[in-house]
């Protein structure tokens, strides 16, 4: 049987409501880290880690990040059930073959010569924004979360000695360097979605948090 604490994420009120803004973000997020690859200012931290796997290995990212994820669901699956759900599984398989797919279709529309520094700064700004508004939402449904995600947060729950945010930062710079090391680029995007998604989360989760009551 399915433990009650699992069966809770699949029968949350409005999950019609829940699973279409699921779908969107999932979608939405998958497009935002083709545009990070594209324009190299890096990616975030998660990413950053797979794609310099991607690289190194000649898998594709989507494959990098499933893989990646697949490890890291075991010690979930270990220690605190109640942080999988639907949205555990969509973030697992889709952001990155969504990202594969969208970094394809931007390659055959790219300029020989590359696109111009104004039209990167451009894209970059758009899909930032983008980023920050979607995995806000991912959030805000609460319908479990990514096993990168919820490393950091088993850790934290069980020790006193260090903060929450202290954790998922160590946790961060931690993969990120280990995507640096296999060649990842690591720049102004990478510092923006360390610094700003949690309080864009914050500020998201207290205007929209009613809608999925």
């Amino acid at each position: 049987m399915m433990p009650l604490s699992i069966a809770a994420n699949f029968t949350r009120p409005r999950m019609g409501r829940r699973l279409a803004v699921l779908t969107v973000s999932i979608i939405a997020i998958g497009i935002c880290v083709a545009v990070f690859k594209t324009v190299g200012f890096g990616t975030d931290p998660c990413s950053t880690f797979t794609l310099g796997v991607s690289a190194r290995t000649g898998v594709s990212f989507g494959t990098c990040q499933l893989v990646f994820n697949l490890l890291m669901f075991l010690p979930v699956i270990r220690f605190d059930l109640s942080r999988i759900g639907v949205g555990t599984v969509a973030n697992m398989a889709g952001v990155g073959y969504v990202a594969d797919f969208c970094m394809r279709l931007i390659g055959q529309h790219t300029p020989p010569e590359g696109f111009s520094m104004a039209a990167r700064v451009l894209m970059f700004a758009v899909s930032m924004a983008a980023f920050l508004i979607f995995a806000a939402f991912y959030m805000v449904v609460d319908l479990g979360v990514a096993p990168y995600d919820a490393i950091p947060q088993l850790i934290a729950a069980r020790t006193n000695r260090v903060s929450a945010r202290a954790v998922r930062m160590l946790w961060d710079i931690a993969i990120l360097s280990l995507g640096f090391l296999l060649g990842s680029t690591v720049g102004l995007t990478t510092l923006i979605t360390g610094f700003c998604l949690g309080p864009a989360i914050a500020f998201v989760s207290d205007r929209v948090k009613s809608w999925f009551e």
